[in-house]
């Protein structure tokens, strides 16, 4: 049994760790921190756990104590206020804020903020791209949500020389649900602002698109710069993003739906939580759980069309970091994480 710690318990995807780490049989919770809420019962916050939390209290971050792994669940330029002492006292990180998904330098230009703890040793923590990594490693920078729902429908053809090579552009179109603007309420989350309004935002400069950019190049087996596009749009509902992702590919090249079918089974074939249909992915079948769907594999001339689907707060963080945290402590990635998504 493993120990492991929550930096930030109270926020959306701090209290989704909670919940997965709750049950689950190898990692055991010892300590959640909150400021505000601290020496009071986590299951007082989160009554959902109250059978599985007893009587647990928050603590201070700095009351926090040794343990074989500590996941930081805390916004963007705190994470690494955090870290560096964790590491330094042996304790393996997995962070899910954005603070060493990218190198220093880029960090500063896409965050507007000085990064003043960087680590040249992060393991991008995408389980699937980097599955052997993530299990050598002491930290592990867990994925955006974007980029998790967006890279996962496009690896396949990026690992495939000759897909890759035949690619001119890539255009991810998102929608997502309202708690991926995390918890803390805002004009933006406002009942009566996002009910029945399909919002698009930061149409051309998603921070995640730098991300999305970075991982393409690194894995690409192409010859050649692929221009990534990338716009969110807030829909009305609480879990989950849908991406559509089209692929914009040489007039050249001859595919067909059962080609680009097989090149995604054949790749995803030992990926626990990616599951390739042939039909449109919904979100309500992966809402609850770590699975991405991927599916439609439609093509219109030069464009393909994938669809993926995930839950931003499982697959897009949390479950993705407890994924991770299964692997850097020896234990099978799905373990605590196989159930099924929450449909209807």
């Amino acid at each position: 049994m493993a120990e492991v710690g929550v930096i930030g318990g109270t926020g959306y995807t701090g209290s989704e760790i909670i919940r997965l780490i709750s049950t689950h049989p190898n990692q055991e919770l010892v300590f959640a921190t909150s400021r505000s809420k601290e020496g009071e019962r986590i299951a007082d916050h989160l009554p959902n756990l109250e059978t599985f939390l007893g009587d647990l209290k928050f603590i201070s971050p700095e009351d926090s104590f040794d343990v074989d792994l500590v996941y930081t669940a805390v916004p963007h330029t705190k994470a690494m206020t955090y870290v560096p002492d964790f590491l330094d006292r042996g304790i393996k990180v997995v962070d899910l804020s954005a603070d060493y998904r990218l190198p220093a330098q880029k960090f500063e230009e896409v965050y507007d903020t000085p990064h003043i703890a960087p680590r040249n040793t992060a393991v991008y923590g995408l389980t699937e791209l980097n599955r052997e990594k993530v299990a050598e490693a002491d930290l592990v920078a867990n994925p955006g949500c974007f980029p998790t729902g967006a890279l996962l429908s496009v690896l396949p053809f990026l690992k495939n020389k000759d897909f890759a090579r035949s690619t001119e552009l890539i255009l991810f179109d998102s929608k997502t649900g309202i708690s991926g603007a995390g918890a803390s309420p805002s004009k933006v989350t406002h009942f009566p602002n996002v009910n029945g309004e399909v919002t698009p935002y930061s149409l051309s400069s998603h921070r995640h698109l730098a991300e999305m950019k970075m991982i393409s190049s690194a894995y690409s087996k192409s010859n050649k710069d692929i221009n990534i596009e990338f716009t969110p749009h807030i829909v009305p509902i609480v879990r989950g993003i849908l991406t559509t992702t089209h692929m914009f590919i040489d007039e050249d090249s001859i595919l067909s739906k059962s080609d680009i079918f097989e090149l995604y089974k054949n790749y995803y074939n030992s990926s626990r939580f990616v599951r390739i249909k042939e039909d449109v992915p919904s979100i309500k079948s992966v809402v609850g759980s770590n699975f991405s769907d991927i599916g439609a594999f439609e093509i219109s001339k030069n464009r393909i069309i994938i669809i993926s689907t995930i839950d931003n707060l499982v697959k897009g963080a949390a479950g993705q970091a407890v994924q991770n945290a299964n692997l850097m402590l020896g234990f099978k990635e799905e373990v605590g994480l196989l159930s099924g998504g929450m449909y209807p």
